[in-house]
């Protein structure tokens, strides 16, 4: 009886293990596949002279993008609606990053030490979560909370021109994206999140928000307008 139950449990943790690192790997195939896409799109935007939609604008497709992702998480429209969001966000990324380039002497230099330390951000971040497999859910919550509250900050410094506010909420935004992709990490690894079409999106949105908030800090300390 011992054995057969010891048998059971053996397979019943095979299988979870088999199934987190299929989650694991889909995740990052998809989000390496959609970040090429978005920085495809970003650069067919810089070189077309793309004009910026606008904040409201910007807004209602994101969250409708983001609204539809999660109606078709479990199809293959799903992944449709994740290429259509990560390709919409690359669109909006290049104005942004050909501004950067025509008002700052060191733009294209900036672009690149923001990029190279989102990347370093991450690949520390999520190595160290997949190696010690802690248990990061605890920062639920707190991140929600977080980004409540510098979404509606970061708002509010757009509209009202706020560039002190701007500065904070970019500080916020780089600690809660780090946040994030320890939690989302640490979700996959412990079944909080099982579909790995909405870890994709929850991880691109932190490497999007955590490349727009280093851009925008490194800009504001580089002196080189």
């Amino acid at each position: 009886m011992n054995q057969s139950t010891n048998t059971v449990a053996r397979r019943g943790s095979s299988e979870a293990v088999f199934a987190t690192n299929k989650l694991i790997r889909n995740t990052y195939m998809l989000l390496s596949m959609t970040l090429l896409f978005s920085a495809a799109t970003a650069g067919i935007s810089m070189v077309t002279n793309f004009p910026h939609p606008g904040l409201l604008i910007t807004l209602v497709t994101y969250f409708g993008l983001l609204f539809l992702i999660q109606a078709f998480k479990d199809s293959a429209w799903g992944i449709v609606c994740v290429f259509a969001l990560t390709g919409f966000m690359g669109l909006t990324l290049g104005p942004i990053l050909n501004l950067y380039v025509s008002h700052f002497a060191n733009g294209t230099e900036l672009i690149m030490t923001a990029l190279g330390g989102t990347g370093a951000i991450f690949v520390g971040l999520s190595s160290y979560a997949l190696a010690t497999r802690k248990d990061f859910s605890f920062m639920g919550g707190f991140l929600f909370a977080g980004i409540l509250v510098a979404f509606l900050a970061g708002i509010g410094a757009a509209i009202f021109a706020l560039p002190t506010l701007s500065l904070v909420v970019s500080g916020m935004f780089i600690i809660l994206m780090s946040g994030l992709i320890l939690y989302q990490t640490s979700a996959m690894i412990h079944g909080g999140e099982t579909n790995y079409i909405l870890a994709t999106v929850t991880l691109y949105v932190s490497i999007y928000n955590l490349f727009m908030s280093l851009l925008h800090l490194l800009a504001l300390f580089s002196g080189r307008e």
